[in-house]
């Protein structure tokens, strides 16, 4: 049948055509997200004989970068909420990675508690961490609760718990000799704005997006100020977006938003596409020296959003933290 006759009978009216349409469009995202930025299989780095330290890493962006880092030779621990997702997360990446150089460290980051007894461990079983990567991280529609130290949850497990952990982390950071430090921020930063009242819960009411919104924001100015604290130390710290990712982290949404982000992630990235930003930032040797920089997911460096590169609002928010955390009070 010539394609002119086929293409004009009914069978292709409005519906069929979007929906081919629609395939197409599908298939041409699917395409692009499968070419990578950087070519992780390219990249010579071994880390036989180094210590990582991931949160958020029984899932996810999390739990695939541990197994990259685990096949290069590293000692990875995985910080894990949950101690029972994180063995079979643990099980897995050592099936999948043939590494027995895997520790489970239980931590909670929106628990200022759980976050000091972690670094309290961890420094006994490991006194030198050459690359901490910062990804946990909710979001959602939770309850309007405070953590027992008194802050927002939601801004305590996506920016104040990294904030405490990174700083407790410092001497082991030094000691390293040269080390890295990643902060999953998310393009979302964009969109945020700060205002410090709602570390604890005050402040003008926010919408789910916006709270996320708001923490991946200080999160990058958080990454900004240390970096520059740190300077000529051997510690380089950067943040990075991973893109649009298929993970759990709608899981505190409502179904309907769930179903929607399940339709889509024929479209987005998945995990194993979405940590390679993440690992970019961990591995490439390219980077060495380089700190203080936001990078988008395409592995570029990148403005973040203004707020993020005023340093006077940096220093107001790290003296806010301090305080909130109670490491003024550490000697």
């Amino acid at each position: 049948m010539p394609l002119g006759v086929l293409f004009s009978t009914p069978v292709w009216g409005p519906g069929p055509v979007l929906f081919l349409s629609a395939c197409l469009l599908g298939l041409w995202v699917r395409a692009r997200q499968r070419i990578q930025p950087w070519d992780l299989q390219r990249c010579p780095t071994d880390l036989t004989g180094k210590t990582a330290v991931v949160t958020g890493a029984n899932s996810g962006i999390g739990k695939v970068v541990c197994q990259e880092l685990a096949r290069r030779g590293a000692r990875v621990v995985l910080a894990c909420r949950d101690p029972e997702r994180g063995r079979r997360a643990l099980a897995d990446i050592q099936a999948a990675s043939g590494s027995g150089r895997l520790l489970l460290g239980e931590l909670d980051v929106s628990s200022l508690a759980s976050v000091r007894r972690f670094v309290q461990w961890l420094l006994q079983e490991e006194p030198e961490i050459h690359l901490l990567v910062n990804n946990a991280a909710i979001s959602g529609i939770l309850p309007k609760t405070l953590t027992p130290e008194g802050l927002d949850v939601t801004f305590a497990t996506n920016y104040i718990g990294p904030f405490l952990l990174t700083n407790l982390l410092r001497g082991a950071l030094q000691r390293a000799g040269s080390a890295r430090v990643v902060n999953v921020s998310s393009y979302r930063q964009a969109f945020g704005f700060i205002d410090e009242q709602h570390l604890t819960g005050a402040g003008r009411p926010l919408r789910p997006k916006e709270i996320y919104d708001c923490t991946k924001l200080l999160l990058t100015s958080f990454s900004a100020e240390l970096a520059r604290r740190l300077d000529g130390t051997g510690i380089a710290v950067n943040s990075v977006e991973p893109g649009i990712v298929y993970t759990d982290i709608m899981k505190h949404y409502s179904w309907f938003y769930r179903f929607l982000f399940w339709l889509s992630s024929f479209f987005i990235k998945s995990p194993r596409h979405g940590a390679i930003p993440v690992l970019y930032l961990s591995l490439a040797r390219e980077l060495d020296g380089i700190s203080g920089k936001h990078f988008n997911s395409s592995c570029v460096v990148s403005l973040p959003a203004e707020a993020a590169q005023d340093p006077h609002t940096a220093r107001s928010l790290w003296s806010a933290t301090v305080r909130l955390t109670s490491l003024d009070k550490m000697d």
